[in-house]
């Protein structure tokens, strides 16, 4: 993350975002396969990566809405959606350092503080925070990796010359060097010969912001970190002989003088204990074997929500379950819908719908459950937006490892496409065949939307100012006018201008009208063409359209 002007910016924020989800997205499995403290679920990899991914989703998704975004909103975005995506003890305390990390550089201005010195300290809270968050802290974790590397950092920005990417440099080596140590810290790491799996992800994360701030790929793990498969279920029917059956994890609304009593509560119950926030909203995660304690002691303390159980043994024993045989059958379109008429067409074909549209994209996470819950073999998936497209090919990789599931992500970039390509699906079709078959027909579709200026602005057609009519096609700015109807029968008549069969019209919210005179145009002008017209209920835009 590079410093401008003594802090980071929205654009270096995203791009550490996006370098350090695909970081942890190629680790998963390497980070689960480490997974065997403080218990052997095998999953700190798939938690630290949908922590960060969580949060990055939500950051691009606010963006997208608004471009002018300023960097203190994007910080506080980023670390407010980390602290409620976070899964697991490495994902908790994760989301608690970047916190930390975000509101020490949010703090610059102290005169005559240079950047690598802000990084540094950055750092150094971060360190701070986590081992504050966490119960027991316990040596040979992510927390003596975290320690290392803010040591690194705070020693390289003591240099008169060091830059902020020299501090990233310095915490990344160090952290890696402390990784390799942690079997001599935590026996059951040298037992099982591998090193911390929450460090490592850790390492990860650092490695993702050197790169971001220095332009350097960060160095390959040694292969000698890995030499193990996940863990199965111990003959005792828990993941240890001795230890808690559950993780119990909740989102908590409550003030910060409730957290201390809550933190002995929980302790006596448990282990593994971490609580992380602040504001009024927490994140708890504790292992134990009374869980209705666990929940009690949240609502004693304040509103839990949110509440998530896992029996450590059923997660093991139904990934075995899942490595030898699939319970899925069939085949199914995902589908995202940007309005109500919309989802009705998906959902007369079949297709599972997941809400979407401008401002409220789905995130990976959801387009996950909705892949891992419609408990097909096959699955289809159409994002139907182009700022979708990479979430939907996060959620495809991530449901084939854990869910046992055969997923494909069609690039749709509009809602059109998508309802192209699903009018071409066939179940019976070997799956190959009709994924290239609907991706084919998304390919050929011509499309286009009117929607009205909501600021002046500069387009690719032209200046516009609020309330004039923008005609777009293919996703970019075509035509401005002051009249919806004359641009959106324009914008027909140029993507009809490379031929075609059929016109499908879909209304939004309040565009009945614009859709039938938009047909009436097609059929006086294009009488060769046949014309289809549907609600589709979506905002924004008033009329979206295709050729075929």
């Amino acid at each position: 993350m590079e410093l401008v002007n003594h802090g980071i910016t929205v654009e270096s924020l995203v791009r550490f975002a996006d370098v350090a989800t695909d970081a942890l997205l190629a680790a998963r499995e390497e980070i689960d396969a480490l997974n065997v403290y403080p218990v052997p679920d095998g999953d700190t990899g798939t938690n630290m990566f949908l922590t960060v991914s969580t949060a990055r989703d939500e950051l691009r998704q606010a963006l997208a809405a608004d471009a002018d975004l300023d960097l203190a909103a994007g910080m506080t975005l980023l670390a407010r959606a980390a602290l409620l995506g976070a899964r697991g003890n490495s994902g908790v305390i994760l989301s608690q350092m970047l916190r930390a990390f975000l509101g020490r550089v949010a703090q610059v201005g102290a005169a005559g503080e240079r950047r690598a010195e802000v990084v540094a300290a950055a750092m150094a809270a971060a360190t701070d925070a986590s081992y504050a968050a966490v119960g027991s802290p316990v040596e040979g974790t992510i927390l003596t990796v975290a320690r290392a590397a803010s040591d690194a950092a705070t020693e390289a920005a003591a240099t008169p010359d060091a830059r902020a990417g020299d501090v990233f440099t310095a915490a990344a080596a160090a952290a890696r060097s402390a990784l390799e140590r942690t079997p001599e810290q935590l026996p059951v790491l040298a037992q099982a010969g591998v090193v911390d799996a929450g460090g490592r992800g850790l390492c990860v994360v650092l490695d993702a912001a050197e790169q971001t701030s220095t332009g350097r790929r960060p160095r390959p793990v040694p292969a000698s970190m890995v030499t193990r498969q996940i863990p199965v279920a111990l003959p005792t029917d828990d993941l240890t002989a001795d230890g808690p059956a559950y993780e119990v994890m909740y989102l908590l609304d409550a003030d910060a003088d409730a957290i201390g009593p809550l933190r002995e509560s929980l302790a006596a119950l448990g282990d593994s204990l971490v609580v992380v926030g602040g504001e009024g909203l927490w994140n708890v995660h504790v292992h134990v074997d009374d869980v209705g304690a666990a929940v009690e002691a949240g609502i004693t303390a304040g509103r839990p929500h949110r509440i998530r159980v896992t029996h450590f043994a059923e997660q093991v024993t139904a990934a075995r379950r899942a490595s030898t045989r699939s319970t899925r059958s069939g085949r199914k379109v995902v589908a995202v819908s940007a309005g109500p008429g919309l989802t009705s067409l998906f959902e007369s074909v079949g297709a599972v719908v997941v809400p979407g549209g401008p401002g409220r994209r789905p995130s990976t996470g959801v387009l996950l459950e909705a892949i891992r819950a419609c408990g097909a073999a096959e699955v289809v998936v159409l994002p139907n937006d182009a700022d979708s497209v990479r979430a939907a090919e996060i959620a495809a990789h991530t449901a084939e490892h854990e869910h046992d599931v055969r997923v494909e992500v069609i690039p749709t970039r509009a809602q059109v496409q998508g309802l192209a390509a699903v009018a071409v699906h066939e179940p019976g079709r070997a799956f190959d065949a009709d994924v290239r078959e609907m991706t084919a027909t998304a390919r050929h579709v011509r499309h286009g939307a009117v929607t009205v200026a909501a600021r002046q602005a500069i387009t690719m057609a032209g200046p516009c100012e609020p309330g004039d009519a923008l005609g777009v096609i293919a996703g970019d700015f075509a035509l401005v006018g002051s009249d919806l109807s004359d641009v959106a029968n324009e914008i027909v008549d140029r993507l009809l201008a490379g031929g075609g069969e059929l016109v499908t019209i879909v209304a939004g919210e309040g565009g009945d009208d614009l859709a039938a005179t938009t047909a009436a145009h097609v059929e006086e002008r294009h009488a060769h063409v046949d014309v289809v017209v549907h609600s589709g209920g979506q905002d924004r835009y008033p009329l979206l359209v295709s050729v075929e």
